[in-house]
């Protein structure tokens, strides 16, 4: 492994309960947090130790997305809903109702929101009218994660029955199923390119699908010790890193899916539990990792 340099810059807390969901603003500085105690919080990397608290909902919050365009924050409410959040307000814009059971992912391409949730629909919601277009009904079991292609017109969803569907943007049809993993897909995201998916799943396993050769698998690695849960490329997309179960958070070679440095407890005074999720920061090139231990852990790489 290469001599990749790890530090940690700062361990934020404040959250009472554990850490599920990050979300970036277009503020590369800025990013936020939710917890299971319904908790929705905004941080800067310039000045970490502070944080900001921007909503509190009754129940847990898995999902957070950020919507450049207006400076809001959809907040998943799970057994509930989506919460529309004004930023410079802090104050919510209006909800929806949607769902009663949990929302575990969301993501949007233009006008369309997508909404992951426990009961194995993918809400497909228009924004402009605030109204849902569809229900995607794959499965009956849990739509867990949601990884839209970089050009847009496909996005990829993980699923408990262990299976990855990928469906058009504009139809909304199905267009591919992959027989993916041995259980739960729990994490999902496509390389910068769009040349390849990679999937995590609670079976420890890291894949590589080729996009450009109808989804075959490409690389199959036993890459920790329990589930990985979440997936984030490097702002040059060179590197990417996976968080687990097993606390720790690996950092790969894309060119290679080589593992190349591991995070963790022992060695850098990493999470004490699950790490939960990740999002790899273009202001200096800081990672960021919410986990189960009720903090997000602030790291900078410095690569030889």
């Amino acid at each position: 492994m290469s001599k990749i340099e790890v530090s940690k810059i700062s361990t934020l807390t404040g959250h009472r309960d554990c850490v599920y969901a990050l979300a970036p603003s277009q503020q590369s500085n800025i990013f936020f947090s939710a917890d299971g105690n319904g908790l929705v919080a905004r941080w800067d990397l310039a000045k970490p130790e502070i944080g900001d608290m921007v909503a509190k909902v009754q129940n847990s919050v898995y999902a957070l997305h950020y919507l450049a365009a207006n400076d809001q924050l959809l907040v998943g409410h799970n057994f509930e809903g989506l919460h529309l959040i004004d930023l410079a307000s802090k104050s919510e814009v209006k909800s929806i109702k949607l769902t009663p059971s949990q929302i575990f992912d969301i993501q949007s391409i233009g006008n369309l929101i997508l909404v992951a949730c426990g009961d194995g629909v993918v809400i497909a919601l228009d924004f402009e009218n605030w109204a849902v277009r569809k229900h995607l009904k794959a499965s009956d079991k849990s739509a867990r994660i949601i990884a839209v292609h970089p050009d847009q017109k496909s996005f990829a969803v993980g699923y408990s029955d262990h299976q990855i569907r990928v469906f058009d943007t504009e139809s909304l049809d199905l267009l591919h199923t992959i027989p993916a993993h041995e259980n739960s897909v729990f994490a999902l995201r496509y390389s910068p390119d769009g040349t390849f998916l990679l999937s995590g799943s609670r079976d420890a396993r890291l894949k590589v699908w080729d996009t450009t050769q109808n989804y075959q698998l490409h690389e199959s690695v036993v890459a920790h010790m329990y589930a990985i849960n979440s997936i984030a490329f490097s702002p040059d997309g060179q590197y990417f890193i996976t968080g687990s179960m097993d606390k720790s958070i690996k950092v790969w070679e894309t060119a290679t899916f080589k593992l190349r440095k591991v995070i963790d407890r022992a060695r850098h005074a990493g999470h004490g539990t699950s790490v939960n999720k990740l999002w790899w920061s273009p202001y200096q090139n800081y990672i960021v990792s919410a986990s189960d231990d009720r903090t997000v852990s602030v790291w900078s790489l410095k690569f030889p």
